[in-house]
């Protein structure tokens, strides 16, 4: 056999793994000596130092710590705040209006049928107060989903299609007052109109309810009124469902601003006793003044978690607007308005979202937020202005005591 023939050795068939393990323990290493160095350079010792070189790494160590600390901090507080005020200005309307539009549209729908079940009384005195009202309701409810600012372009045309549907529903409505002498044609005029309504027949055995169910279809078939409002619905609450929840990158945020903070905190403390010890300054007034922004932090971040806990608590009382309301409930609700509220009534629903998300957040920090990341600056610059301003009056004349 030739040597070109021979299997090769084992010992090529496990080298790209050792290779590769060689190249993980070389990288590990390097990683570990650069962590180590960026460490030592950020939380240096005094012990042994001379006074110009512990300055000059505390004047370049806090002034970054400060700025990597309150940027951070004011972009996740920012976007906390945002989020809260999106949630509490523009979805939480939204939802409200498709809850009260959807409700009215039923309610009219029970009253034309009611009242053109009546016959020739309903084509002298026409259709009921309540119906009128309860059309004119819907149409400005959807009017006022449009100008929420809550919806996408493409959220906003599938409404506009909605109300251009609510037109032609009302256009069958009249037809059918308008033949109300004629049963048949009378209830197939009716029964289109509430197709165009709810894409669901009315089985057999809710025929005689006033409200009868309505499931909202998904997918190519989802064409009526109630099918394209309960899907601008689940769009909307998935919407506040990924608000409230806690992103990946206000996580990391969250935890680099809390390693800086803390590193801030104590290095701002030690370089204070550094002070007193070398250079017999009993209290460093500039450096205490760069460390006020850090007072602030505590309040910032209950503020936050308030406003992030709002959010979650809104989520399913969202979901209750969107699918336990019913016109039964508001129909009770308007005849009697001096009973107990009904928990599942729109307007109970909606002060609850309004109480919760007003109430979850501390008021006198609205505002704060642009703030945050400057105010950073500002301490960065005063603790890299007082730091430079030691450093070179040492290098002028040492103080009496220092060593250098």
């Amino acid at each position: 056999m030739s040597e070109a023939a021979r299997p090769q050795p084992a010992e090529d068939d496990a080298a790209p793994p050792a290779r590769v393990l060689r190249a993980a323990r070389a990288a590990r290493l390097v990683a570990a000596e650069l962590a180590r160095r960026v460490w030592l350079y950020v939380w240096p010792s005094a012990a042994g130092r001379r006074n110009r070189a512990y300055l000059r790494e505390r004047l370049v160590a806090l002034p970054l710590l400060a700025v990597v600390a309150f940027g951070t901090l004011g972009w996740a507080y920012s976007g906390v705040r945002d989020d809260s005020a999106y949630v509490r200005d523009r979805l939480a309307p939204a939802l409200v209006g498709l809850a009260n539009a959807k409700a009215s549209l039923f309610i009219a729908q029970g009253e034309a049928e009611e009242n053109l079940a009546e016959g020739r009384a309903a084509e002298l005195s026409g259709l009921s107060e309540r119906y009128r009202t309860r059309v004119a309701r819907a149409t400005q409810s959807l009017n006022q989903v449009t100008r929420s600012g809550a919806l996408t372009v493409a959220e906003e045309q599938e409404l506009r299609v909605v109300s251009a549907l609510v037109v032609d529903y009302t256009g069958w409505i009249g037809r059918a007052q308008s033949h109300v002498a004629d049963p048949v044609l009378r209830d197939a005029e009716l029964t289109y109109a509430r197709s165009m309504l709810c894409s669901t027949p009315v089985a057999a055995a809710d025929r005689q309810d006033r409200y009868p169910p309505c499931s909202p279809t998904v997918g190519s078939a989802a064409t009526s009124i109630v099918d394209r409002v309960a899907g601008l619905e689940r769009q909307l609450r998935e919407r506040l469902a990924d608000r409230a929840a806690w992103s990946g990158p206000v996580l990391v945020a969250a935890v680099v601003c809390g390693i800086a903070l803390v590193l801030l905190a104590a290095g701002l403390w030690r370089t204070v006793l550094f002070l007193r010890r070398r250079f017999r300054i009993r209290l460093s007034v500039p450096l205490a003044v760069a460390a006020l922004p850090l007072l602030a932090v505590p309040l910032l971040t209950t503020d936050a978690l308030l406003a992030r806990h709002a959010q979650k608590e809104a989520v399913p009382v969202a979901d209750a607007l969107a699918t336990r309301t019913s016109p039964r409930t508001e129909t009770i609700a308007e005849e009697r308005p001096f009973d107990g509220p009904d928990p599942q009534a729109i307007e109970v629903l909606k002060a609850r979202i309004d109480d919760g998300l007003s109430s979850g957040r501390l008021a006198f920090l609205d505002g704060a937020a642009p703030f945050v990341f400057p105010a950073g600056l500002v301490s960065a610059a005063l603790v890299g202005g007082v730091l430079h301003a030691y450093r070179r009056e040492y290098l002028v004349v040492a103080r009496p005591g220092a060593v250098s």
